[in-house]
Formats: structure tokens, sequence, C-alpha cells
């Protein structure tokens, strides 16, 4: 193993393909949000084109498990990201045509959504070929770097886009990106078959990756903590955080809270390079609790200095919890059904946000915003807390660096 994971060609084919992946779409939201509002007019087209996103994300991921654990996911990611390139392509030549239309739109977001759901499960399963087990914490960090990064500086830029040259050509810019991605992954030396047996059918591989799901307890031990905090924090983060934030201390601190827990993740995701961790799901879980900060301190009504600080130290946790569940996940399932496992975890923690987003408000009407959002706070903090009972979770071995490499140079926690 060389001194730094970057020298090797095909992980740094693999990580240039996921930055400017990921920092087309980090800016795709933003530029989609506002030329849909531009040319229609209509919040109500957005809601249409969001979900048209989101639901054959959450209804084909299972699908996309069964695909990348049974062909060359090399093969599933080039393919996901052309489809990718030419349905944000169809929807930015819509814009900049002025042929806006909502069906149309709307179905191209579909087939987008419906690409993601193949891209996810594989991008789990890439790794694991690319990297030696001991070296996984240390490309899931860089990983994590590059995603935190572009979560930072992507809307940014996509704000400078829509506002000099319109949404347009920043949708275009999205797609682009998607085609200079399926390049730098076309690279990856991932052409063998998975061991999957090739006489199941689709189904029938899927039903066997829920029976590896359910066989391994701290996957869907912590899978279920996933689903409870999902369901409780991120759509009250989503929509009480900005109202309540605004309430207290006005508009412009919401947005310095949303910067600064991205500083957060990012520093958090560079020191994880450095930090060996003997049992690194265990100590994930527990920095996970401090992604409960922000709710306890809104509902608190704690006053903008204390909000912006606990902001950054959920950043921090939030980040170290994703890759030591990233990493465990690619350490001890096996390869064959690496995708599948993913899916399953991803679904169910997924499926939960929306039901979240939509129990909020009519709970905040009858008890209270401020009261929802403590009691959201003190629920996400004990859900990270649950797996922890498990024994399987606490006593989940981290596999070590080879000290003996340069890369490894690192301080130590338990």
């Amino acid at each position: 193993m060389r001194s730094s994971l970057l020298q090797q060609a095909a992980f740094r084919s693999f990580f240039a393909g996921r930055l400017v992946s990921l920092l087309g779409s980090s800016m795709a939201p933003v530029a989609l949000a506002f030329a849909v509002l531009d040319a229609s007019g209509s919040g109500h087209d957005l809601g249409v084109v969001l979900a048209a996103h989101m639901l054959p994300l959450l209804a084909l991921l299972l699908v996309g498990g069964a695909v990348a654990d049974r062909f060359p996911r090399r093969t599933v990611l080039v393919t996901a990201h052309l489809g990718a390139a030419l349905t944000q392509g169809a929807v930015a030549a819509l814009l900049l045509t002025g042929h806006y239309s909502l069906p149309l739109v709307a179905t191209l977001e579909f087939l987008n959504g419906a690409l993601a759901a193949f891209t996810t499960p594989a991008l789990r399963g890439v790794v694991p070929q690319l990297v030696a087990k001991s070296f996984l914490q240390q490309a899931n960090s860089l990983l994590g770097s590059a995603g935190n990064a572009t979560k930072i500086l992507g809307p940014s830029l996509s704000g400078v886009l829509v506002v000099t040259v319109g949404s347009g050509p920043a949708i275009a810019f999205d797609a682009l990106t998607y085609l200079v991605a399926a390049g730098f992954l076309v690279r990856l030396p991932l052409t063998g078959a998975s061991e999957a047996s090739p006489r199941n059918t689709v189904p029938a591989d899927i039903r066997d990756g829920w029976s590896a799901f359910r066989a391994i307890r701290w996957v869907w031990v912590g899978t279920l903590s996933f689903c409870l905090l999902n369901l409780v924090q991120t759509g009250t983060w989503q929509i009480l955080g900005p109202q309540l934030t605004r309430q207290l201390s006005g508009e412009t601190t919401w947005g310095f809270v949303l910067s600064v827990r991205g500083v957060g993740m990012l520093a958090s995701s560079l020191l994880m390079y450095r930090l060996v961790v003997r049992h690194l799901l265990r100590f994930g879980q527990l920095a996970g609790v401090l992604g409960a900060l922000p709710l306890i301190s809104l509902g608190a009504q704690a006053h903008a200095p204390w909000l912006i600080a606990a902001a950054f130290v959920a950043g921090l946790g939030s980040s170290v919890t994703a890759l030591a569940w990233d990493t465990s996940l690619q350490e001890h399932v096996p390869a064959h059904v690496l995708s599948r496992v993913s899916s399953y975890d991803d679904l169910l923690s997924y499926v939960a946000i929306p039901v979240g987003q939509l129990c909020v408000g009519p709970l905040a009407e009858a008890f209270g915003a401020f009261r929802v959002t403590a009691v959201a706070g003190a629920v996400s903090a004990a859900a990270t807390l649950i797996p922890m009972a498990s024994r399987a979770v606490r006593r989940l071995p981290h596999a070590q660096p080879d000290t003996s490499a340069p890369a490894a140079d690192s301080c130590s926690a338990t």
C-alpha cells in the first residue's frame, strides 16, 4: 500500500469521478428549484418535480441493490451516470429553449430518480473492490471530505450560476458533471461478475438480500436506529428549523447555521483520515448523539451563538456516524450481498423522511413548535444510543490500518 490512497490509479479515478459527480449533484437542487419556479411560477409544480424524483428512488432501491450485486458495478455506475447526464441534459434543453412542460420535466426527473436507485447501492460496493480492508476508513474519509466540501461549495456556486447565466445553464453543468464522472468511472478495473448466482431471478436476489440483512444483527439494529432518527430529526430540522431560527434571531442566522454545520462535517471527515478507533461502529453511534444538539438548542430557545456552536458540533458527530457506518458495512458484509444489504438499509432509513416531514407541521400546531423541536432532539439522541444495547454493535471490531505503512500515521481512540 502506497503512502497515499490518491497515488493509486484505480482509487484516484474513482475519487475524481465522485468529486465531479457530487459537485454537480450538490448544485442541482438549487438550480432545479429556481428553474421550475421561474418557468412555472408555481410551488405546486416544484413539489410535483421533487416527488417525481424521490418516488422511483425509493421504489427501485431494492432492484438497484440486486442489479449491483449481479452485474459488474463499473457497468452499473457508468450506465447510470450516462443516463443521468442524458436526463439532466434534456431538462436543461427544455429550459434553455423555453419549452418548459411540467409533464416532461417530471418524467425526466422520474427517470433521474430511478437511475439514482441503481447508483447508490453500487457505490457502496465499489470501495471494497478498490481498497484493502485495512484502509477502508481512510478511503471513506477522503470520499466524505469531498462530499462535505461540495455540500458547502455546490449550492453557492449554483446560486451564482443561476443569477449570472440562468438556471438552464446551471442544470446543463450538472449534466456535464455526470458525463465527466462516467469518463473517470469507465477506467475502473472492475470487470468481473458478482458471486451472486446467475440462475437466480432479480426477485430471488432481492429475497436473498433480505435474508442476509436480517441475519446480521448489528446491521438491522443500526438501520432501525437510523429510521427512527430520520423520522423525528430530518423533517423537524428542515421545516421547523428555519422558522424558529428566524423567529429567534433572523433569517441570516439560519444561513450561518447551515454553513457552520457543513464546516463541522468537513473538519470531522478530514480528522477521521488519521484517527484509529478499535470499535469504529460504537464510536460512530456515540458521536451521533451530537447531531441532536441543534434541535435541543432550538427547543430551548437558545441565542444565535449557542445554536451556531451546536450546529458545528452536530456536523462533527454526523460525519463520524456516516463514515463509521459505511466503513463497517464494507468491512463486515460479504461483498456478494453488500449492495443488496445496503439497499435495504437505505430504503428503511429514507422512507421515514417523508413521513416525518408530513407529521411535523400538525404536531407543531397541536403542541407548539418549540416543544416539538425539543422533544425531537431528545428522541434523536436516544435513537442513536439504542443500538448500544446490542453487544453486536458495541463489540464489532474495526480493521486496523497496517502500521508499517506511512499512511497509517495516526492517533488512537477506543
